[in-house]
Order: C-alpha cells, then sequence, then structure tokens
C-alpha cells in the first residue's frame, strides 16, 4: 500500500514539475474591447487589433492596448 502511494505521488510530482509556468503576457490580450459596456480595461481577450476591430464593428466600443502588455516590465534572466 505504501509502494502504491510513493508511486501515486511520484507521478503527480513529476507531472506537475512537466507542466509550464503560466507565462507573463499570454500572446491572446494584446489588445482590448473598450467603451461603455465594457468598462476599463475591457474585455482583453485578442490577439491582433484587426480582431478586436471586427467584434467593435457596428458598436460604440473601441479598441485600445492592454494596460497589462503596455506597461509591463520586461523581465531579463
Amino acid at each position: 500500500m505504501r509502494r502504491t502511494i510513493l508511486t501515486l505521488a511520484s507521478f503527480a510530482a513529476l507531472i506537475a514539475a512537466s507542466v509550464p509556468a503560466a507565462q507573463a503576457h499570454p500572446t491572446n490580450d494584446r489588445y482590448c474591447l473598450q467603451g461603455r459596456m465594457w468598462g476599463y480595461p475591457g474585455n482583453c481577450q485578442f490577439a491582433s487589433y484587426q480582431q478586436c476591430q471586427a467584434s467593435a464593428s457596428g458598436t460604440s466600443a473601441y479598441c485600445g492596448i492592454n494596460p497589462r502588455y503596455a506597461f509591463s516590465q520586461p523581465r531579463y534572466y
């Protein structure tokens, strides 16, 4: 029984160590759909400005750069 628990714990630790850490700037949040309906920073799920503009088309919303992306400090390792 101890061996089974130790084996399962080892596999869980191995899987947890192999999962990559979350990126500081995912590539899908560079632009935000903003406006009265969305507030600030808005709906930040757009990878390109064109995608954001397509969603804003026909509404009173507009697109802006995500403040988390714009004002972040680059990290050098």
